[in-house]
């Protein structure tokens, strides 16, 4: 019996991230190596993180809009998705008046960062690999800032980011 993300019941993901305006330092610098992944404003994003992440979930965080794209880091869902805040607050250019207390329409997600990988994967390098054919960053077209990635595509990405081979598929669980 395997102790992986898939034998406990979750699912990876990758989550897209400017690096101007939020990178993985900026994740390693906050408290606790966590924060509150906000500002989402596309109705799929929005059904994953509220109906599909799990506490303990893997991420890989991908630096887009960055000379080169690349993925950096691994991560994890530090906790269940929940209403967004700032789409309540007039003050935030995200604030959509649409959107109510009783009835929310966006949603936000705690992530917290576990380790960097020796080198970054980028996505000169992804697209070069065979194994990440059918990844869905490497799709036309694909533009979502978070998307699914398979057990495999996991390994192969860790692999070509140096990751030891007892690192790969086991990323810690959340606590709780």
């Amino acid at each position: 019996m395997g102790g992986g993300p898939a034998a406990r019941g979750l699912k990876r993901w990758l989550v897209k991230s400017d690096p101007a305006e939020f990178s993985w330092g900026d994740l390693l610098a906050s408290p606790g190596r966590a924060t509150r992944w906000d500002g989402v404003r596309n109705y799929q994003v929005r059904n994953m993180i509220r109906d599909e992440m799990r506490p303990g979930d893997p991420v890989l965080l991908y630096h887009s809009s960055a000379g080169p794209p690349a993925v950096v880091g691994v991560a994890a869902v530090a906790g269940r998705g929940y209403p967004d805040p700032t789409q309540f607050d007039a003050g935030d250019p995200r604030f959509d008046p649409g959107a109510g207390r009783d009835a929310p329409r966006w949603y936000a997600f705690d992530l917290r960062a576990e380790r960097a990988l020796p080198r970054p994967v980028t996505l000169e390098a992804m697209r070069a690999s065979p194994a990440l054919a059918g990844m869905a960053l490497l799709r036309r077209g694909s533009r979502l800032s978070i998307l699914p990635v398979s057990g495999a595509e996991w390994d192969e990405v860790l692999r070509l980011g140096g990751a030891p081979r007892e690192a790969r598929g086991r990323p810690k669980a959340a606590p709780g």
